[in-house]
This record gives C-alpha cells, sequence and structure tokens, in this order.
C-alpha cells in the first residue's frame, strides 16, 4: 500500500455499527472504511451480520449506534434513496432486476433513479455499461428474465452503476454462478475499482473476494474478528481461521 493511499481519506466510514432487525440485535460494534478506487471485502459465514450490515448503510435496516459517514458527511438520517442520490450504488443478493423489462430500460432505470440527468448522458452511460459487460449489448432489447444468472448479475450491477455512485456495494455477487461466471463478474470488480470507484463487496467466497480486494474484513457473530491489508496476508488459511471461529489459529 502506498502512503496516498494510507493517508487517502475513507469514501465510506462506518464506526461502532450496532443495527438489527426490530428489537433483535445482529450487528455489533462493527467498524471499517472502504477507500476511493479501492474494494473492502466484508466477509463470513451465514448468520455472520454481513447482509444486516450492508443493509444498515443502505438505509434499509434501523441503526441502533454508531455512524455512518459517505465522502464526509453523515448519512445516518437519510432515506435510502436520499442516499441513493449522495452516491450510494446498491446491489442486492439475488440480483434484483426487473424480469419484464428489457435489458436496456433495466440500464435506464438505473439511470433515473441515480445522480444522472438529461437523456444524453444516460445514452453516454449505457456504452460504457456495454463496454463493461459486452455480453449485455446483443441482448439490450431481451426481457432480463431471458437472461442467465451470470448475465443478470452484470445487470444489476449495470443497472447500480448508471446512477453514477461514488461507492458500490455488492452483495454476495458470486451466489448461485459457475466458476468462470464468478471470475467474469469479478474482473469487471477489478476494472471498476482501477476508475476510482470504492467498493463494498459482501461475500462468502474467500478466494473470490481476496483476488480483488484491497482490504479484508471478517465478521462473525456480529463482530469484527479480523481485518487486514490483503498485501500482508501471505496465507488464505489466516482468513479461513477467522472465517471459521478459529481466529487465534495459526496456519500450520
Amino acid at each position: 500500500m502506498t502512503e496516498a493511499e494510507t493517508t487517502a481519506a475513507p469514501l465510506l466510514a462506518v464506526r461502532n455499527l450496532v443495527t438489527g432487525y426490530g428489537d433483535l440485535r445482529v450487528v455489533w460494534d462493527v467498524s471499517f472504511d472502504v477507500l476511493p478506487g479501492q474494494v473492502t471485502a466484508l466477509l463470513g459465514r451465514n448468520g455472520a451480520g454481513k447482509t444486516t450490515t450492508l443493509r444498515a448503510i443502505a438505509g434499509l435496516n434501523k441503526m441502533h449506534g454508531g455512524s455512518v459517514r459517505l465522502a464526509g458527511e453523515d448519512v445516518d438520517g437519510l432515506a435510502p434513496h436520499r442516499r441513493i442520490r449522495a452516491g450510494l450504488g446498491v446491489v442486492q443478493e439475488n440480483k434484483r432486476v426487473f424480469k419484464r423489462r428489457s435489458v436496456e430500460d433495466n440500464l435506464l432505470l438505473g439511470g433515473y433513479t441515480g445522480r444522472r440527468a438529461g437523456r444524453r448522458k444516460l445514452k453516454g452511460a449505457l456504452e460504457e455499461i456495454y463496454e463493461l459487460f459486452p455480453a449485455l449489448r446483443g441482448r439490450a432489447g431481451t426481457p432480463a428474465g431471458q437472461l442467465s444468472g451470470g448475465q443478470q448479475q452484470m445487470l444489476a450491477i449495470g443497472q447500480a452503476i448508471m446512477g453514477r455512485p461514488k461507492l458500490l456495494m455488492l452483495d454476495e455477487p458470486s451466489a448461485g454462478l459457475a466458476p468462470a461466471i464468478v471470475l467474469e463478474v469479478m474482473s469487471s470488480v477489478a476494472r471498476l475499482k482501477e476508475s476510482g470507484l470504492g467498493i463494498l463487496l459482501v461475500e462468502q467466497a474467500v478466494e473470490a473476494a481476496v483476488s480483488v480486494a484491497d482490504h479484508v474484513a471478517v465478521l462473525d457473530v456480529g463482530r469484527i474478528v479480523m481485518e487486514s491489508p490483503v498485501g500482508m496476508i501471505d496465507d488464505l488459511r489466516i482468513i479461513k481461521d477467522a472465517y471459521f471461529g478459529r481466529a487465534g489459529a495459526q496456519p500450520e
């Protein structure tokens, strides 16, 4: 990590986050950062609190403590659509696209709900998405429900990018995809961070996430049990030990 990277102001700063569902607390005292042009991978098993954390950042779950700052601004009190306007892009799990609408309609809807204005800018943004995901170009008029699972995941990411976010949050983008498609999706994530976009990648798949991440944080039972720059991790078993609740274990 360069000196510039270590001194860069966080694009997303989560501090002492406490959240859950109703009176049920699921996440306790969680803190981490996402820097511009970098990927922070939030890893953990099913039920660890990863999606709950993402939903709280997006304003979909009530926060019971802590703070969330986006590009230096406190967004704790903003409704979800206001957070999107402020520069937050979210791709929820299970490829949330409009399956009866065409690929291009889905992308345009993402532009209208985000921070872009004017059809000319939207058309230019469409071209950027088609360059990022060439498989979508030839299917622009196809209903999204007729796409493969991998193509729907690409469409969901493209839809979020159309809103010109500062920060993109991806919830389990590898879920249910064949290994070759996972590689393609992660390759697109790598290209997006090169454009300066900050990315929070919520994943169970350790190897896939670490292949593109700059920083990892492992969540277990609603708490961060390990965090480190990827460059300081020389054995993935260290992450997996934390992942499976053996944070103190050392690789053999």
